[in-house]
């Protein structure tokens, strides 16, 4: 159920390499990798020195673009320093994001190297979220910035609950072994919310110990998040009784939206 410490700090994959880089106070910046070409992208490259000195621990690799996931500044912040740097592409959501320079809508797809980067719009956080989701053979990774993070997502500051949850199960449905490399680690008080919501899950109960543990939780996986995360599990009827009194008549967005105001005040 629980992933391996190695996957703490990278993982590698046939064709790809994603490494976090701890930014400000609790934030992920990644590096993504294509071992064929050596191009690299920056994911969220909120402080650009920092990044770039991880970078130096592939000295064959050469930066080509930029992801950004939201316009928010500890996403996006970083993006101008580095264009005055490097000739590279910045990509984005909307024109909101510094230093954007190819906008991206839902399925569009981007190419390092040999590997394909699909943009998955995601709107909730903001309106302008977008997932990064890589399929390589038998190896999936998604960025999913401020939209989920491990057992918990992120607040609905510009969409609604209808929003959110048209992402979420965008994410539901990608393969359950898709590497899940979100934007903050927040893991441990999302497992402390989560066990308020449902006191009995044993998963909830062996991950938080295991995140106590560890310290840096990312990578997740899908198939964890649909066993420990109360806003991947709005869906079920065993879950959504917890949250809303009349829960058999209530739609999964309104369970959704309940959710996320007993998050916001917990």
């Amino acid at each position: 159920m629980i992933l391996s410490r190695l996957n703490q700090t990278r993982s590698y994959f046939t064709s790809m390499i994603i490494k976090p880089v701890q930014c400000l106070k609790d934030n992920y910046s990644y590096i993504l990798l294509d071992q064929t070409s050596k191009q690299a992208a920056f994911v969220d490259p909120v402080e650009p020195q920092k990044v770039l000195k991880a970078l130096e621990d592939y000295p064959d690799y050469k930066l080509s673009m930029i992801l950004t996931t939201h316009h928010h500044w500890d996403h996006a912040g970083g993006n101008l320093k580095l264009l005055n740097q490097f000739p590279i592409t910045c990509y984005g959501g909307s024109d909101k994001v510094e230093g954007v320079g190819h906008i991206l809508k839902d399925n569009d797809t981007v190419q390092l190297g040999d590997l394909t980067i699909k943009a998955l719009s995601t709107t909730g956080h903001t309106m302008d979220h977008i997932c990064y989701y890589i399929e390589h053979g038998q190896d999936r990774a998604v960025f999913t910035g401020d939209c989920l993070f491990s057992s918990g997502c992120g607040r609905f500051f510009e969409g609604t609950p209808v929003d959110m949850w048209k992402a979420l199960s965008k994410l539901l449905s990608l393969p359950d072994d898709t590497k899940v490399y979100f934007g903050h680690e927040y893991t441990v008080s999302n497992l402390k919310f989560a066990q308020h919501v449902e006191k009995d899950n044993q998963d909830i109960e062996k991950k938080l110990e295991w995140a106590n543990q560890v310290g840096c939780t990312t990578p997740s996986t899908v198939a964890n998040e649909k066993l420990t995360n109360p806003f991947m599990r709005v869906n079920l009827p065993a879950v959504s009784r917890l949250i809303i009194t009349d829960a058999s008549n209530a739609s999964v967005t309104d369970v959704l939206g309940k959710l996320r105001k007993m998050k916001d005040s917990f």
